[in-house]
């Protein structure tokens, strides 16, 4: 929480986004000193599963003045549907949410490593790793950084082709029940939402209201991400009708990952009002 902090209604926020301690390409302080130089006056850094490294990327934002929210993208799923949540506003250094994500975070690094060993079995090579891979040491942490691997030394011409390659090679999504999530953040004194809920991407759930429905009948969700950048005008006006009739809080977000082509977003503090009064922000 931010005890005392008050934005006005235009004041621009982001409460999505990723840095190399998850998924992104920029580390925590490029990310910081690029939002405080542009005038954010508020930012999430939602980093895939990672809990432990948010006190101190709250600590970067404080030298530069700029108030950093509490969150978490935990990788979720529902009934066998992905769901991805956006968790805000629990206590960095003690919460209910750390053992999940560590569990996640564990699971995927030795399925990531074990993918690794089959593609080496297989005869493939990759000399370039250290330089690949500088931002984490050379070292793998994700799925991700196999893909990475494959196409920068050729063997895969496209995303599609390396994630073909990995899942063949043994790997495996992993996620715990968003059941177990909601219920950590809830008890860790946090708000939780559905991350993208209209993306079309194969790999994510598009979440219909009907869909919606389904899952607030048997999950006590408190919103959705209203605002992203793969959401058409249509639906973003199809959440807002959604979030309005059922009293559900609204978040906005870049899904920032270092990509030139999706930069961090200015969205007003207005649209999440109900968001932040519940993690102890006013917007007046």
């Amino acid at each position: 929480m931010q005890p005392h902090l008050t934005l006005s209604p235009d004041a621009p926020i982001d409460l999505h986004m990723h840095t190399t301690y998850s998924d992104g390409r920029w580390s925590a302080a490029e990310l910081i000193e690029h939002v405080a130089s542009a005038g954010f006056a508020l930012i999430a850094v939602t980093d895939h599963d990672r809990v432990d490294m948010i006190a101190s990327i709250q600590t970067l934002g404080e030298q530069r003045n700029l108030p950093v929210l509490a969150g978490v993208e935990m990788s979720t799923s529902w009934r066998g549907r992905m769901g991805d949540l956006l968790c805000y506003g629990f206590d960095p250094r003690q919460n209910e949410l750390q053992p999940l994500a560590e569990k996640v975070v564990r699971l995927q690094l030795e399925n990531t490593r074990a993918v690794h060993e089959v593609l080496l079995q297989q005869g493939h090579t990759f000399p370039r790793q250290a330089e690949i891979l500088a931002k984490t040491g050379g070292q793998l942490r994700r799925p991700g950084d196999n893909i990475a691997l494959l196409r920068a030394h050729g063997y895969a011409a496209d995303y599609a082709s390396a994630l073909s390659m990995i899942t063949q090679a043994g790997y495996r999504s992993i996620k715990v029940e968003m059941a177990e999530a909601v219920e950590a953040t809830h008890r860790s004194g946090g708000v939780c939402l559905i991350a993208h809920p209209g993306r079309r991407e194969s790999s994510f759930t598009f979440y219909t209201p009907e869909l919606l429905d389904e899952v607030r009948a048997d999950l006590p969700l408190d919103g959705i991400e209203v605002y992203h950048p793969t959401h058409t005008p249509e639906i973003v006006e199809t959440y807002l009708a959604y979030a309005r009739q059922h009293q559900l809080l609204q978040s906005t977000g870049s899904d920032f990952h270092g990509n030139p082509s999706r930069m961090p977003i200015k969205h007003r503090a207005e649209i999440s009002r109900d968001l932040l009064a519940r993690v102890g922000i006013q917007v007046e």
